[in-house]
């Protein structure tokens, strides 16, 4: 296996763990009336390749389930880096 995608792999278990850890945060402190995660915040995360942690986090344990924005753009943002995953290691293996 290439390095390039150990790498990778182990970045996106580390970020998909993050963004599920922090979205179970923010279902607690939503719970409780505490202070919450901003969700510019949870969206920027999942940019950054936690999509799917937070997407399954979300429909597990009913968070944020009635935003739109979380129910269209999370799977919209996994497809999209699905698709660059793929295209990078088309790239490499060529």
């Amino acid at each position: 296996m290439n390095i390039v995608f150990i790498i990778l792999t182990v970045y996106l278990l580390f970020i998909n763990l993050i963004s599920a850890i922090i979205t179970v945060y923010d279902k607690f402190s939503a719970v409780r009336k505490r202070w919450r995660i901003k969700e510019k915040t949870l969206m920027l995360i999942s940019l950054f390749g936690g999509a799917f942690g937070m997407y399954l986090t979300m429909i597990l344990i009913r968070h944020k389930t009635r935003h739109i924005k979380f129910m269209i753009g999370l799977p919209l943002l996994l497809i999209l880096q699905l698709i660059a995953v793929y295209a990078l290691r088309r790239m490499i293996y060529v």
